[in-house]
C-alpha cells in the first residue's frame, strides 16, 4: 500500500510539472498526447523506482530533457541523420545532468527505459492498426 501512495504521488507531481509546462508551449497539446505523456511518466517511475526525493530532482531535469529532444525533431523534420545525431548529442549533455539525480547505472537504466516505452507504443500502434482494418475488412464482408 504504501508503494501506490508514494507511486501516486510521484505521477500527481510529475503531472503538476508537466501541465505546468504545457501551459507554455505555443500549441496546446491534445488529449491522446497528455494520456501518451502520463503512461509514459507511469512506465519510468515503475522502471527507475524513484524515490520521492529523486524523482522531485528527476522530473523537471526531465522535463528539459525532453524538450530539447521536441525542438530537435522540429528543427531537423526532414533529415532523420541530422536528428539522430542532436539526439546523441542531448543524451551525452543529459547524462551528467540525470548524474546530478540518480547514479550512473540509473541514468543507464533511464535511457533504456526511455526507447523501450517508445518500442512499446510503436508495437501498440500497430497492433490497434492491424486491429482497425481487421474489422473494415469484418464490415466489408458482412
Amino acid at each position: 500500500m504504501k508503494a501506490m501512495k508514494r507511486y501516486l504521488l510521484l505521477v500527481l507531481f510529475f503531472l503538476g510539472t508537466g501541465l505546468g509546462l504545457l501551459a507554455q508551449d505555443d500549441k496546446p497539446k491534445n488529449e491522446d498526447a497528455n494520456r501518451l505523456e502520463a503512461l509514459k511518466v507511469a512506465f519510468l517511475t515503475r522502471k527507475l523506482n524513484l524515490t520521492t526525493e529523486e524523482a522531485q530532482r528527476f522530473w523537471p531535469v526531465y522535463n528539459r530533457y525532453m524538450m530539447e529532444i521536441k525542438q530537435a525533431r522540429r528543427e531537423n523534420k526532414g533529415d532523420e541523420l541530422a536528428y539522430e545525431e542532436r539526439v546523441v548529442n542531448i543524451r551525452k549533455k543529459f547524462k551528467g545532468e540525470f548524474g546530478g539525480t540518480l547514479n550512473a547505472e540509473r541514468v543507464n537504466q533511464f535511457f533504456k527505459a526511455d526507447k523501450e516505452f517508445g518500442s512499446y507504443i510503436q508495437r501498440e500502434l500497430q497492433e490497434r492498426r492491424i486491429q482497425r482494418q481487421n474489422q473494415v475488412r469484418k464490415g466489408v464482408r458482412q
